[in-house]
């Protein structure tokens, strides 16, 4: 009989399917045009292969993850034997949702998805299980990933993020984020709320209430205000974790980060012959 301490080692690992929005296309004023030309930026070849495949790697090699769908953009050297394609549905959030429906009609459902992006190509596998273990962890219905700026710029210190500011320190949000299933299926109001508002000020500051958005916006909010804030007004479990791999949120979105996350990748590549010599 094991004892009550012992009894966390016992618990199945949840079903995971991971999300990876491959649905950008950028427009010919966007800063990665000169480099796209009309092509999805998932297609964006880097470092011998397309972005997108840098991703699916390591999320096949990932412990935790167990189908992927991949939203938009379909993989030219195709998908593996754990994933599906669904077409572009638009924006973001509508992806997500039709990724969302997706699995729900799976044979055996998943109880969380990985929201990941495709323009992550320095993600590894270790990184992805290290993210999933850790939200997993936090509990709750979602999780939403974070990097310190001191993460940041230790790793890339020419990666020009943009950050914002809680008593804690300065950060920037990380490009995967683990959520239940189920906070997409409507059950959950919280969602469609946050989805409604994430593009009108004055929304969101009905939302969580102006005296909570002047708190945040003041710099001053401590991380666990934010949760409870999340919890209290918008009726969502939600935490936010810091993540220790400035990868995860090293996405590439100008020329500039292009050529930082090439050099980085050639630099893998050339580890992994001289590891094999």
């Amino acid at each position: 009989m094991p004892k009550r301490s012992d009894l966390h080692v016992l618990r199945p690992m949840p079903i995971i399917d991971a999300l990876l929005a491959a649905g950008s296309v950028p427009g010919p004023h966007d800063p990665l045009y000169s480099l796209t030309r009309g092509q999805p930026k998932a297609l964006l070849k880097i470092a011998g292969q397309p972005m997108i495949e840098w991703v699916l790697e390591a999320l096949h090699a990932a412990q935790t993850v167990r189908h992927v769908i991949v939203i938009g953009a379909h993989p030219p050297q195709g998908l593996g034997v754990r994933d599906y394609h669904l077409p572009s549905h638009g924006s973001i959030v509508d992806n997500l949702l039709a990724g969302a429906a997706f699995c729900e009609q799976l044979p055996e459902p998943p109880s969380h998805l990985l929201l990941i992006s495709s323009d992550i190509p320095l993600v590894t596998a270790e990184m992805i299980d290290w993210n999933i273990r850790a939200a997993l962890e936090k509990g709750g219905e979602a999780c939403y990933h974070i990097l310190a700026r001191e993460t940041m710029e230790r790793r890339f210190p020419n990666s020009r993020r943009t950050y914002f500011r809680l008593r804690e320190g300065q950060f920037c949000g990380a490009d995967l984020h683990l959520i239940r299933r189920d906070v997409f299926s409507g059950y959950n109001p919280a969602w469609r709320k946050i989805i409604d508002a994430r593009k009108n000020a004055l929304k969101m500051a009905r939302l969580v209430g102006i005296d909570a958005l002047l708190w945040l916006i003041s710099g001053r909010a401590p991380i666990a205000l934010g949760e409870r804030l999340i919890r209290e007004r918008l009726g969502l479990n939600g935490h936010l974790l810091i993540a220790p791999q400035a990868e995860i949120g090293m996405d590439v979105d100008k020329p500039l980060q292009y050529d930082l996350v090439t050099k980085e990748l050639l630099q893998r590549i050339e580890r992994v012959q001289l590891d094999g010599v």
